[in-house]
């Protein structure tokens, strides 16, 4: 470390998502030579700073922050360093932290980030889960249709995706996943990096079962596997629109094997209409 000032700016700076060893030398440094530290909760900043052994301003910065929170964050910047943290990992993912970045662009100030820990990425290479692409999500909507209608929108991703979600909603959402994205494989990670530190994966209905059984706590990395990778004969894909629309309608069968095979569901939907009247000729 120095005793360096910084230059005026904006400094954006990943702090750890559980254990505070995880604090970069760089993050530190930062954090000990800034003026003035923007956060999510003072009180969690506040925490690593005594880790720290630092003293600092904090100055709240949310979701609740008014467009005058940020002019005047923006105003300070021109003259101060300015370290923007979020409560755990990297700023900017799932919390407002962009809003305040880009009106700096907008307005010239200098920005920095410096990589540091991120959940997202910590779960993904525990998971096992192929990583060679990967979605980012953030948090699934909260009611039913529009989680359903998201999650349809991502079937057609071939990739790993990856969610933040909270403990009360797991169970809700592993549900819509099993109906959503049928047959994939899904992981839960949760308490990264803390002592009691979980990756579970396996079938949608298993992690059901058990988080039905243990209730969980803490904060989520929920991460769905892509599509498996196969090719669909005619004769397949046949199979499985009868076999969807024993319970379905055709426009719903065909939605279900689209989701299911990674198929365009306009081309399925006319191919059920076609078995439906194959079959309303032969009975």
């Amino acid at each position: 470390m120095t005793d360096e000032p910084l230059a005026p700016g904006l400094y954006i700076v990943a702090t750890p998502i559980g254990n505070l060893g995880d604090i970069t030398l760089r993050a530190a440094d930062i954090l000990a030579r800034c003026d003035a530290i923007a956060c999510e909760d003072t009180r969690v900043t506040a925490k690593l700073l005594r880790h720290l052994s630092l003293h600092k301003p904090l100055w709240r910065y949310d979701d609740y922050s008014s467009e005058v929170d940020r002019q005047r964050l923006l105003a300070s910047m021109r003259e101060k360093a300015i370290a923007l943290v979020s409560d755990a990992g990297t700023p900017l993912i799932s919390d407002p932290g962009y809003r305040l970045v880009q009106a700096a662009r907008e307005a010239g100030i200098a920005i920095t980030s410096l990589p540091g820990p991120s959940a997202a990425i910590v779960a993904l290479t525990l998971s096992g889960l192929p990583n060679d692409r990967f979605l980012f999500a953030g948090f699934l909507p909260p009611k039913e249709k529009a989680r359903a209608d998201a999650l349809a929108e991502l079937a057609q991703v071939r990739a790993t995706l990856i969610f933040y979600e909270s403990a009360p909603r797991l169970v809700k959402t592993l549900a819509a996943i099993e109906l959503g994205l049928p047959g994939r494989d899904v992981a839960v990670a949760r308490e990264l990096t803390k002592l009691h530190e979980e990756c579970r994966r396996g079938p949608p209905q298993q992690l059901i079962d058990h988080y039905t059984a243990h209730p969980p706590r803490g904060e989520i990395v929920l991460l769905v596997g892509p599509p498996a990778e196969r090719e669909n004969t005619e004769t397949d894909l046949d199979a499985l629109l009868f076999a969807a629309m024993l319970h379905e309608k055709p426009s719903q069968a065909a939605a279900q094997v689209a989701r299911a095979t990674g198929m365009d569901r306009k081309m399925l939907y006319a191919r059920a209409l076609e078995l439906k009247s194959q079959e309303h000729q032969t009975g």
